[in-house]
């Protein structure tokens, strides 16, 4: 099924609402963007819940930035959407990262939470 404006628009909401945390170096914010037994793989080994995100982001260097382009979007199934992402992360003392990021929203109630999120690191 193709990307639709809703679907962006979906992945969107999520991804700001990462973004300003990560921005705003608030680990336990970022945290909340993502389901309780979500599976993350950053750059380092992976974990899954949001404890294991919350320490992931924390460990990174106050003035982090993410900058993000939406890629492509589908939906999986009801309430199950993916994304894929362009992220350059920024730093205050070292070069820009690019990465692809590839995640699954799940529905949970009435809100939008990430269940599964992969980065691949560009050469």
């Amino acid at each position: 099924m193709e990307s639709t404006g809703t679907q962006q628009d979906i992945l969107r909401g999520v991804i700001d609402r990462w973004k300003a945390a990560v921005d705003a170096h608030e680990p336990q914010q970022v945290a909340a963007c993502f389901t309780e037994d979500a599976i993350f793989q950053g750059l380092h080994p992976y974990s899954v819940g949001r404890s294991g995100v919350a320490q992931y982001y924390d460990s990174q260097p106050l003035g982090l930035k993410a900058d993000y382009e939406v890629l492509e979007t589908r939906e999986l199934a009801d309430e199950v959407l993916l994304g894929y992402l362009g992220v350059d992360f920024s730093f205050v003392d070292r070069p820009t990262i690019s990465v692809n990021i590839g995640i699954i929203l799940k529905r949970v109630d009435s809100e939008w939470f990430i269940s599964h999120y992969q980065v691949s690191r560009l050469p």
